[in-house]
């Protein structure tokens, strides 16, 4: 059984070898039919010439071509050979190294990152894709790990509560009645929630949410989002003011989406402003679309957690937020769904103890046609 070349180097030498062995061969052959017929037709128009010196000038030019191609085979073959070391050294060393990343990668070591060789730009490509490959396979893993830790986290409090409820009915201790069955209804609420928040959030950042848009108008979404929010926010306290500029142009937008969107949002700012605060809903035109904002009167936000309001668990004060009911999904929810529409999504605020404002941004509808239409809804 022939055993054939598995290296690089290996290969790159037996392809060369194969093109000057052709090479050779075509000039032989080239020579030994082309040649000789061409000598003697020099030689007669030379005239004639003893025998002797006819055989003597014949041998010449077969020795001379024999040499010549000889010499051509064996500098071409060592030119082929450091050729073929140069190239295998060169080619080899990134291919091996992405290689050797890649089994990393394998293993779940993400961190690994690749080096350009600077031997053109399709290796360049490779390399840069490999790493980039690599950079969101690491931020993925990161997520699910937090994402892990934090649904535990949400996770413990109301089984533990619901765990040690149980334990007292079985133990005597306590007697089901009215309020222990509001304390497991409520608790068995919250993990519904965070069961319906973190299949909303994963549906819409894979782009699968089955979006409905349609042109709706904006005074519609505030005033259906504030009627349904007004008892909660009365049973704390709160105050809330909805807003809505004159002759708003429609959204091309989902209403039931959307609605679920601003809900969030007053949710949100509900959690965060104590009694006798204020919490105003308004909406006015943004260049060519449309804009909510959410305005309270609440605690505030520092300025280096508002780039992360919008992820996923994130929270700027985590005892704060778990004790106030929130999931840490809410604000996720928002930004995707915006972002499926084809808006944007921001926060802003001064600094603790000086409220905060999430504004969100639609296209808005020109003439029955939208003018900008979602580029990331797709249907399931």
């Amino acid at each position: 059984m022939s055993h054939r070349p598995s290296g690089l180097a290996a290969r790159l030498f037996l392809a060369q070898v194969l093109v000057v062995l052709t090479g050779t061969v075509t000039i032989g052959l080239v020579a030994a039919v082309a040649g000789p017929p061409l000598f003697h037709e020099h030689m007669r128009r030379a005239g004639p010439m003893p025998a002797a010196a006819a055989d003597h000038v014949e041998q010449a030019y077969t020795s001379a071509s024999a040499v010549s191609l000889g010499v051509a085979l064996v500098a071409a073959l060592a030119a082929a050979l450091a050729a073929s070391a140069y190239l295998a050294r060169r080619v080899a060393q990134p291919v091996a190294a992405v290689a050797a990343a890649a089994a990393d990668v394998a293993d779940g070591h993400y961190a690994v990152r690749v080096p350009a060789p600077d031997l053109g730009d399709e290796f360049n490509t490779l390399t840069g894709a490999f790493n980039q490959m690599a950079g969101r396979l690491e931020a993925v893993e990161a997520t699910r790990r937090q994402m892990l830790a934090d649904l535990g986290h949400e996770m413990r409090t109301p089984l533990a509560t619901m765990e040690a409820y149980l334990e007292a009915a079985e133990d005597g201790v306590s007697v089901p009645d009215e309020d222990v069955i509001q304390v497991m209804r409520t608790q068995t609420s919250r993990l519904r929630r965070l069961a319906e928040d973190i299949s909303a959030v994963s549906q819409a950042e894979e782009n699968q949410f089955d979006l409905r848009p349609e042109p709706v108008s904006p005074g519609e979404l505030v005033r259906a989002s504030v009627t349904a929010a007004r008892p909660r926010y009365a049973a704390k306290d709160v105050t809330l003011h909805d807003r809505v500029a004159p002759r708003l142009p429609d959204v091309f937008a989902d209403p039931e989406r959307i609605g679920q969107v601003l809900t969030n949002l007053l949710e949100n700012a509900l959690r965060h402003t104590p009694p006798g605060g204020h919490v105003t809903l308004e909406a006015g035109v943004s260049g060519h679309g449309v804009r909510f904002r959410v305005t309270d009167t609440g605690e505030g936000i520092a300025a280096d957690h508002l780039p992360h309001l919008f992820e996923r668990f994130y929270r700027a004060d985590n005892a704060r937020d778990r004790s106030h009911g929130g999931s840490g999904i809410g604000l996720a929810i928002v930004r995707a769904v915006v972002t499926a529409h084809g808006g944007q999504a921001a926060a802003a605020s001064a600094g603790p103890g000086s409220g905060a404002t999430f504004t969100i941004t639609l296209p808005a509808v020109i003439g029955h046609e939208e003018r900008h239409r979602p580029q990331r809804i797709r249907e399931r």
